[in-house]
């Protein structure tokens, strides 16, 4: 009786780590082999796990004649907690060490699933108002420019948090998202046209950035490498709908803004020279640390993520100047973070999915969705196709971005002969969780 209460307590203290995996962007790939290297390094061999998109179910059977222990848990939680994440990967990362036990890691994971954050959730908005200020900087917007969009982007935080707390879905919030930001970078090209010049379009487009950081690209990409297809189809059609939600919503605030008679002007990007080199590098640092820093990512990280994107937003630029097309452009920089953001999260002791997810940030195509767009408006056959054009672009870079940071990580995290024998069926590199379980010593025999 004892050995199943046991059991029991280790199968359900595995399937809490692997909801707070999976509702914080953590492949599948990397939550099977976690949750599996956790219940062997308490005693539990032969598990058996399945991860969908919404629900865990981890089974063992303990004998070919006994029936099978099966439990079960939702995942309903889709909130991006890097500090949860981190936490939860250190204790995981303590127990298979053989230095917490069973009831340690119960109380352990009741207490970061239970206690609030380190930073208040007024923080976490003024994290976000940031982002959108360094993209705006990364696009060559002047200084008004980079305070429309910090201020919408607080606008459309509080916004989607009460939406939240309403619990309208996300496509909702998405759309009201896009609305908000057209509506309020219309409105502030007719205040301040009197006395400075605002191009509306960055506003918009640093908005959209915005709205996309928050999609789970990247664990949707990694699921369908790795072969889980259910999960990473699940995860995909959530993009999907995320990505239609902010093309409706922005479309629906410009034709809203011209019924009024404020029209956005058609978009123009400054010219590529050294202070523009500058600028991108330091706007792209400061989107991606401040994308962390919303994420509640832990305060040691803001640094070396922010060079990271900065460099990164660098060298798709220069990529791209020297002739090459942007979507591969983009996913050599994206190689380079999967590449570098492993040895990163490695010296500063976090998972490096938070590194990598944070770094990207900056080369989300929130410019190529927002040109389709205004094309499409537009009148003319040969400006529609541009418009599609551009929407697929933005859709290939996306790939690109995933892509090209998971085969960073395939390069940089080679799979050991120890994890093979506890991630048999692992298909992917490891974004998240331990990549080898070592075996606890043996007590020595007496007199010796």
């Amino acid at each position: 009786m004892d050995d199943l209460r046991t059991l029991h307590r280790t199968l359900d203290l595995c399937l809490k780590v692997g909801e707070v995996l999976l509702s914080s962007g953590a492949g599948a790939p990397d939550v099977v082999a976690t949750m599996r290297a956790l219940a062997r390094s308490l005693g539990v061999r032969h598990t058996q796990v399945d991860v969908t998109f919404t629900s865990l179910a981890m089974s063992v059977q303990q004998g070919p004649d006994e029936a099978p222990v099966v439990q079960l848990r939702a995942v309903t939680q889709r909130e991006i907690d890097y500090e949860d994440l981190t936490r939860v990967d250190h204790l995981v990362r303590e127990v298979v060490a053989g230095h917490t036990d069973l009831e340690g890691a119960r109380t352990e994971v009741a207490r970061i699933v239970s206690s609030g954050h380190g930073r208040p959730r007024w923080a976490a908005t003024l994290g976000w108002g940031l982002m959108c200020a360094g993209v705006g900087l990364q696009l060559g917007g002047n200084l008004v420019v980079v305070l429309v969009a910090m201020l919408a982007a607080i606008c459309i935080d509080r916004l989607q948090l009460l939406m939240t707390r309403r619990r309208l879905p996300g496509f909702y919030q998405q759309v009201a998202g896009g609305v908000v930001a057209t509506v309020l970078a219309a409105l502030g090209t007719r205040l301040a046209e009197p006395w400075v010049h605002l191009n509306a379009s960055l506003v918009v487009t640093a908005n959209i950035i915005m709205l996309l950081a928050g999609i789970g690209f990247m664990g949707a990409i990694q699921d369908a490498l790795s072969g889980f297809f259910v999960t990473g189809g699940a995860r995909i059609l959530e993009a999907v709908l995320a990505t239609a939600g902010i093309i409706a919503g922005v479309s629906g605030g410009l034709s809203l803004c011209a019924a009024v008679g404020l029209d956005i002007p058609e978009l123009t990007l400054p010219r590529f020279d050294l202070v523009g080199v500058s600028a991108l590098g330091v706007g792209g640092a400061v989107a991606a640390a401040a994308f962390a820093f919303a994420s509640y990512a832990p305060l040691r990280t803001l640094l070396p993520i922010g060079i990271l994107g900065g460099v990164a937003l660098v060298v798709t630029q220069l990529v791209v100047e020297a002739g090459f097309g942007r979507t591969w452009a983009v996913g050599l920089a994206a190689f380079l973070i999967g590449l570098f953001g492993y040895t990163v999260g490695r010296t500063f002791r976090v998972p490096p999915l938070v590194v990598v997810v944070s770094a990207v940030v900056p080369l989300l195509p929130g410019l190529s969705i927002y040109r389709g767009l205004f094309l499409l408006g537009e009148d003319g056959g040969g400006q529609a196709a541009q418009g599609l054009l551009a929407m697929v672009t933005a859709a290939s870079i996306a790939i690109a971005l995933a892509s090209g940071v998971i085969l960073g990580e395939y390069v940089a995290q080679p799979v050991m002969r120890e994890a093979r024998r506890v991630e048999a069926r692992l298909a992917g590199p490891r974004l998240v969780g331990v990549t080898r379980v070592r075996r606890r010593p043996r007590a020595r025999a007496r007199g010796r």
